[in-house]
């Protein structure tokens, strides 16, 4: 019997395997985080790609605008910071012209309580913070791009006279990869704008890990040059969540470098798929719900044998995560209808509603959860069990005694790659 611990929300459960029965466990390439994470930013911050440092862009009297992840992100904003206003500071900056932009592109507001966890209790009482609204009338028009997508931005960040981004680069199911030019559209963009994106995910390069012919991450690309960065910083993160490597500078330049940091990190080559998928997205905040946890069980459909099945491990604390997506589960019936609307026109959220239909379609989904059995059987279609060894119990049934089980401990981190 192997025991296999599995992150959950801000704890971990544990999976008992039959040794026979465990194909492989899909672990990260071991990249321990840096000892020092402020020298590490410090580095990147001194020895920027392709681009001056930020001492030599900003001056007295500029009005700096800074963007943030938001709550569903692991990203150190609480780490990054710090050095940034440092730097600001020196260069003459002062603190009442610098502004903070938490990114939250159609993600919820964020909370009273969390301002502080996000980016430090320290910074939120030196530096204006504001919370991006994708529906507010803050926004500019500065584009369209070549695929006919109008480009509002939030005005505040627009009119300052320096830009900065921070982030960090990791997969991402439709965009290819997270980071870089998503700092723009979608963290502060409109609505409208996002939608548009978002609508090109139906498109068969739209995938985990992919940037060739990718109309998302190429759209968004152009987005993100039309607001003219002035300057970038982004983190890539182990599985623990610390800082392996940083890099500042150069919009695409930063970008590309941590792309091709999570490929060798967490691209990991799988021999063969399996009867069984035993995911977790990683932990909080990655599992805070079931929209955001959705990303491990698209990591696991490229594992997994046609009609097998995939036990997701995800305590969505904060239960669906989205009102058109549960709206979309529980009007609609099957992927040809979601899809059928969609092609009309596009709605966020109810992307979701597609990939969730579109993965029942081949495989049976269990889930490990706090969200009520009701919601998670009759809206979603997720098959419920208590515990992950009742889901295990559960899937051998179904797919036979002798079946063998991979394990993907990071699933929204991890992206298995069949041998071809």
């Amino acid at each position: 019997m192997v025991e296999l611990w599995l992150p959950y929300g801000k704890t971990e459960v544990v999976a008992r395997i039959q040794a026979e029965n465990l194909s492989k466990v899909v672990e990260t390439k071991s990249s321990l985080g840096v000892k020092d994470s402020n020298a590490e930013i410090m580095r990147a911050l001194d020895k920027p790609l392709e681009s001056k440092g930020l001492e030599d862009i900003v001056g007295s009297g500029d009005k700096i605008a800074i963007v943030v992840d938001d709550a569903t992100r692991a990203t150190p904003n609480r780490l990054m910071l710090p050095p940034i206003l440092d730097k600001l500071n020196l260069a003459g900056v002062e603190e009442e012209d610098i502004t903070i932009i938490i990114g939250r592109g159609i993600h919820r507001s964020t909370k009273p309580n969390e301002f502080s966890a996000l980016i430090g209790e320290d910074v939120k009482d030196k530096v204006k913070v504001v919370d991006h609204d994708c529906d507010a009338n803050n926004l500019v028009e500065v584009g369209e791009t070549s695929r006919g997508t109008k480009v509002l931005l939030n005005r505040t960040f627009i009119e300052a006279d320096v830009k900065i981004l921070t982030g960090d680069v990791g997969f991402h199911y439709y965009a290819g990869y997270s980071g870089g030019r998503k700092s723009i559209l979608p963290a502060i963009s409109g609505r409208n704008t996002i939608q548009h994106n978002h609508a090109f995910l139906l498109h068969p390069q739209s995938k985990t890990g992919n940037l060739d012919g990718n109309p998302v991450h190429l759209d968004m690309q152009e987005a993100a040059h039309m607001a003219n960065v002035n300057f970038t910083l982004n983190v890539v993160l182990n599985s623990e969540k610390k800082i392996v490597r940083v890099f500042a500078g150069d919009l695409d330049k930063v970008f590309m470098h941590g792309v091709k940091l999570v490929d060798k990190m967490y691209k990991i080559p799988v021999e063969k798929p399996a009867d069984i998928v035993l995911t977790s997205p990683g932990g909080y905040p990655l599992d805070i719900d079931l929209y955001q946890s959705y990303k491990a069980v698209d990591s696991a459909l490229g594992v997994v044998k046609e009609g097998g099945v995939i036990i997701l491990v995800a305590e969505c604390l904060e239960g669906h995560g989205n009102e058109v997506f549960y709206k979309w589960m529980k009007e609609y019936k099957n992927i040809e209808n979601v899809e059928r609307r969609l092609k009309r026109k596009f709605l966020l959220g109810a992307h979701k509603a597609y990939y969730l239909f579109k993965a029942l379609k081949n495989v049976k989904i269990f889930l490990v959860s706090t969200m009520p059995s009701f919601y998670a059987e009759n809206i979603f279609r997720l098959r419920v069990a208590n515990s992950v060894n009742l889901a295990l119990q559960s899937a051998f049934k179904i797919t036979g005694k002798n079946s063998k089980v991979l394990v993907l401990p990071h699933g929204s981190l991890t992206l298995p790659i069949l041998k071809k």
